[in-house]
């Protein structure tokens, strides 16, 4: 796969994508109900932001029954997913109040098919 470096950092310069970016890089995968209560935005915005993310390659999705559940794309560039994961990693602190959201979150669907 090949990414263009503009449209990636084009991609991440969005506060919501950057966010859902580093819980999905800090979870492996989340389902569109558990970005919805993380980041406190409606359903739409946030499927609209993941359908972009998934557009651009940087994203894959799979279906089990109801539940959409998305995660880094496994043919993302090395350089690319080094750049999440370091960005992820040092920037905890920015995504605290979101992570503790889908911690307190009921009836979390199952990662399981």
């Amino acid at each position: 796969m090949t990414l263009d470096p503009v449209q990636f950092y084009k991609a991440m310069a969005d506060d919501t994508r950057l966010r859902a970016l580093h819980l999905i890089v800090q979870e492996d995968e989340l389902c569109v109900c558990e970005l919805t209560e993380a980041l406190d935005l409606s359903q739409p915005k946030v499927s609209r932001h993941l359908a972009q993310l998934r557009k651009l390659g940087v994203l894959s999705d799979r279906r089990a029954g109801q539940w959409v559940f998305y995660s880094i794309n496994p043919d993302l560039p090395e350089w690319a997913r080094q750049l999440l994961r370091l960005s992820s990693d040092e920037n905890r602190h920015w995504t605290r109040i979101n992570r503790q959201r889908l911690e307190a979150m009921d009836d979390r669907p199952a990662r399981c098919c």
